[in-house]
């Protein structure tokens, strides 16, 4: 079988028991700040587990596309290396939310497994695996479906703590978790390797290929494990491990998904070892990072884009070992695609853009590598010993990708050691900082949660009536708010919109025959909205409230969130479809759109963007909502919006044939009703991502009257009409640039002057002339001139100036030919910034060096004396 023909086969199966197939979510956890990335099937999942999501099923099935290459769950440095590690995965899952429990976990999973219908897997390869106390579990392994005792492995508390075990799963301190029973498939004796819980179980002999874990108890932060009142079942088997399975093959990297690109690897990097690990590497990397950026992820220096771009130089660095110096890592993008494109549209649909990103990473990596060569040759000139210390070899692997092999090569070069012990001191405290990012100490019980649900009322209206369903203080539910207390209160009803996809919460107050609660904020707890405000009189749970929401603030917030819309369809029309929406803020002042995009809006761009944006406006269209299904929406042409998440039903809206997507929002109901559309800004906030902000309506208006009465104070100061403006603006340019140059040439007179004078201040050493000296006042230009010029005067000569501006000091130091081989000036540079705790380096005939101990010049340059006595003596 192909893995896509086992991918469809476990979907069928399931949905065959009454499984709802549910797509894979996307690799950016949606409104999940403890994942960085999307690591298992049950993460879209996650808030049905908890009860704080309700879906119209309650038995789901799915191939769950995943990445483990950052934070606590991180294979990267693994890859390639070992037969099943991978950045990039799809975990095949099936899960019952207070449905069927252990009994069924287990038959379906034997069932898929072994029936000649499905896989039929020979029974007797099969081990299994449970926690040392789940003696029901054990039970239904023995007696109902028939495994034999000896293949039955109960494995306890093995990883040094209480229900800290492989077959103990747990979402984190605290929360859901349970036992889990594992699969293991025996590949054989001729494979090194015993079962698990032997000594020998890291050997790949039994390889575990399916996890049924049984979430049957909530663990509060005492460690207490109290039962859940609907167990669930969460299960993962990885596809790549059992298509290995299937196909006969030891290594994942032997399978169908993988021969394909490694044999297009091979055909761009001109490798002709099917077998060789850095092809293993780049073929791995290549799926993680085109799904990574198909998701909306771009490389960055920071996050999801940090992890993207250390993934994508790994690859080019594996070309780099094959000899392949030209780019090439984009070129895989259409083998990928041709084999995994049928199951994951996306990846079809953003193909030209993936392979556009991927280019421009290699090119940016390129130039990258021209720095890191700079501050090598800038650190070996500044060194004392004959090892590059640790610390720069980790900068130049982690700053600027230069793998450590380079390094080396070029320090042999120099007859040059590398401190690797250093190195790896560096590489240990990068991933502890890594492991400590990545740990959110989530407590779940500590999350907001009420057992209530609030129907929303305020698309149709901004008034309505509730009943007090909840109270929370200080996150706990009480039964009552007291006159003062800070808290959220919870209505069955309720016309205020809980933040949510970008739009800010509604403001306003509710009111009560007693009093009134100012309401601040509106949020989402669960099913439920949470109005966050101050009680000016008592409220208690059954109270009967008025709810009014700040009629001006919501219009203002809609017209913003409309315009958004508008905005985002100019963008793609304007820019390309490449723009997807990285992250939005709607409020009532203004708004403000991140989107995925490698260069600047130029102004043309974006009066074009204004343009198309306010003809909308001006064209008055109907805004219309629709519910639907997610997928019929998306293939009605809607676009889904970032961060978002969808339930079983969505709210497509519509504004004429311009703009159609997925919104929950509020809005206007005719593009008109925005007046008009102002852009305030355009920024790069993160490599491949720029940020709009803008204002419509009133906001708007106000922007032009100020432009209008700046413009006016121009002309009155400078005494001309509209007309003339312009002809001004540039006769001032002109009248700037020759005064500047003037200075240039006085500061350079000036300059001179003093140099002139220094030159009876040189010293002999044997037949070379040595002036070091200090020259305040100079710029970086006419510092390396005026060094130039003396060295020049001087003849064999070595020269070093000094200048200091503020807290910084400069120096440049130039040596003639006839001087260099015994005294390089990179060495000179390098010896005075090492006294000032500075950097420099360069040349052998020209370096130059800063610091910021302005106080130990002096001293520096008295040394630099004695420097250059021992060189030159």
């Amino acid at each position: 079988m192909t893995s896509n023909e086992i991918r469809e086969a476990f979907l069928k199966f399931f949905e065959s028991k009454g499984h709802t197939r549910v797509a894979s979510s996307s690799l950016i956890p949606g409104d999940d700040p403890t994942l960085l990335f999307t690591n298992a099937g049950m993460n879209q999942f996650k808030d049905c587990f908890l009860g704080l999501d309700k879906r119209a099923y309650t038995r789901a099935a799915s191939s769950q596309k995943c990445v483990r290459a950052g934070g606590k769950h991180n294979d990267l440095e693994n890859v390639g290396y070992t037969a099943r590690h991978h950045t990039f995965f799809e975990m095949l899952g099936n899960f019952s939310f207070g449905d069927y429990f252990k009994q069924d976990a287990i038959r379906f999973a034997w069932e898929f497994l072994t029936s000649p219908s499905w896989l039929g897997l020979p029974k007797e390869k099969l081990w299994v695996t449970v926690y040392a106390t789940d003696d029901e579990a054990y039970g239904i392994w023995q007696n109902e479906v028939g495994v034999p005792a000896e293949r039955i492995i109960r494995i306890g508390d093995n990883k040094g703590a209480k229900y800290a075990s492989d077959n103990f799963w747990a979402m984190g301190d605290t929360g859901p978790c349970g036992p889990c029973t594992e699969i293991f498939y025996d590949h054989g004796a001729d494979i090194w390797g015993g079962p698990p819980g032997s000594p020998e179980e890291d050997g790949d002999r039994y390889i575990e290929i399916w996890n049924n874990v049984f979430m049957q108890f909530n663990r509060t932060s005492d460690g207490v494990l109290h039962p859940l009142p609907a167990p669930s079942v969460d299960t993962g088997m990885g596809l790549e491990r059992i298509s290995a399975v299937m196909q006969h093959v030891h290594a994942n990297y032997e399978i169908d998904l993988f021969q394909h690109i490694i044999k297009a690897a091979m055909a761009v990097t001109g490798c002709a070892d099917n077998d060789n690990k850095s092809l293993r590497v780049i073929a791995d990397h290549i799926r993680s990072c085109s799904f990574l950026i198909a998701d909306g992820v771009t490389p960055s220096n920071e996050g999801r884009g940090y992890v993207l771009r250390r993934i994508i130089r790994r690859a080019i660095r594996h070309g780099y070992m094959l000899g392949c110096k030209d780019t090439f890592f984009y070129k895989l993008v259409p083998a990928l695609v041709e084999q995994m494109g049928s199951a994951y549209p996306e990846l079809k649909e953003g193909q030209s853009r993936i392979e556009r990103a991927l280019k421009l990473e290699e090119e940016q990596f390129a130039r990258t590598l021209e720095q890191g060569m700079k501050l090598l040759d800038q650190a070996i000139a500044a060194l004392k010993g004959e090892q590059l210390p640790g610390d720069v070899v980790f900068k130049l692997y982690d700053t600027y990708g230069f793998p450590v092999d380079l390094t080396n090569d070029i320090a042999r070069e120099r007859k040059l050691t590398l401190d690797m012990a250093g190195y790896e001191t560096c590489m240990e405290e990068q991933r502890n900082r890594a492991r400590a990012a990545s740990n959110f100490d989530v407590d779940y019980n500590k999350a907001l949660k009420v057992d209530a649900a609030t129907e929303f009322s305020g698309y149709e209206k901004l008034q309505d009536s509730g009943k007090v369903v909840a109270l929370l203080k200080d996150g706990a539910e009480v039964d009552a708010l007291n006159a003062g207390d800070e808290g959220i209160v919870v209505l069955d009803h309720t016309p205020f919109y809980a933040e949510s996809g970008g739009q800010v919460g509604d403001k306003g107050v509710l009111h009560g025959s007693a009093g009134h609660f100012e309401v601040i904020d509106t949020i989402k707890i669960g099913n439920a909205h949470g109005h966050k405000g101050t009680a000016s009189a008592p409220i208690a749970k059954g109270d009967s409230l008025r709810a009014e929401v700040d009629h001006i603030a919501r219009a203002r917030t809609a017209l913003n969130h409309s315009a958004t819309h508008l905005m985002h369809a100019a963008l793609r029309q304007v820019l390309g479809t490449h723009v997807t929406q990285k992250g939005s803020l709607v409020d009532p002042g203004r708004l403000r759109f991140d989107f995925s995009h490698n260069e600047p809006v130029s102004a043309q761009q974006i009066a074009e963007i204004e343009g198309l944006v306010n003809d909308q406006i001006r064209a008055n269209h109907a805004v219309q909502t629709q519910l639907m299904a997610p997928q019929d929406a998306v293939k009605a042409g809607a676009m889904a919006l970032f961060g978002e998440k969808y339930g079983d039903s969505v709210r497509v809206l519509s504004m004429g044939e311009f703009s159609k997507e997925l919104c929950g929002g509020t809005h206007v109901s005719r593009t008109g009703d925005i007046g008009v559309f102002k852009i305030l800004s355009e920024s790069g906030i993160a490599a491949g991502v720029r940020r709009i902000e803008a204002v419509t309506g009133d906001e708007a208006l106000m922007v032009f009257q100020r432009y209008e009465a700046t413009l006016n104070s121009v002309l009155k100061h400078l005494k001309v009409t509209e007309d003339k403006l312009q002809p001004r603006l540039n006769a001032l340019e002109q009248e700037r640039k020759a005064l500047e140059k003037e200075i240039e040439l006085l500061k350079g007179q000036a300059a001179a002057g003093k140099a002139d004078q220094l030159l009876g201040n040189a010293k002999a050493f044997g037949d070379a002339k040595v002036l070091i000296a200090e020259i305040d006042g100079l710029d970086a230009k006419t510092l390396r001139e005026t060094v130039e010029r003396l060295r020049d005067k001087l003849g064999n000569s070595a020269v070093l100036i000094a200048t200091k501006d503020g807290d910084k000091v400069s120096f440049v130091a130039a040596v003639a030919k006839t001087v260099s081989g015994k005294l390089p000036a990179g060495e000179l540079v390098g010896f005075v910034a090492g006294k000032l705790g500075g950097r420099g380096g360069g040349k052998p005939e020209m370096a130059q060096g800063g610091a910021t101990d302005v106080a130990g010049l002096a001293a520096a340059l008295t040394a630099a004396q004695d420097f250059v006595a021992g060189k030159l003596a």
